[in-house]
């Protein structure tokens, strides 16, 4: 089974390539995918890698995420299942009524 990860904060000149390699000393990577802007199909900076294994894609967590990419700090987590989002805690604000 193969896990997801989101990847943010890439400089929008990365490459599929540049990105596998990145990934790549941690396990093996099934696909990379970034988020394009729909108005001018440019990189937004952020996307997905999935790799093979559970506990590559945790190692490849604990040692990317918040490190130097590009000259960028890149953040790193897992997909949530479903729900096309990163793993993070998330605060809910109670609305103004």
């Amino acid at each position: 089974m193969t896990t997801k990860l989101h990847i943010g904060n890439m400089p929008r000149t990365s490459t599929n390539d540049g990105i596998e390699s990145l990934f790549r000393p941690f396990g093996l990577v099934s696909s990379v995918v970034f988020t394009k802007d729909p108005a001018t199909g440019l990189n937004t900076g952020c996307g997905t890698v999935e790799m093979d294994s559970d506990v590559d894609a945790q190692t490849a967590i604990n040692r990317l995420n918040f490190s130097q990419y590009g000259g960028r700090t890149i953040g790193v987590s897992r997909v949530r299942n479903g729900a096309g989002k990163s793993d993070r805690s998330q605060v809910d604000v109670p609305s103004e009524k």
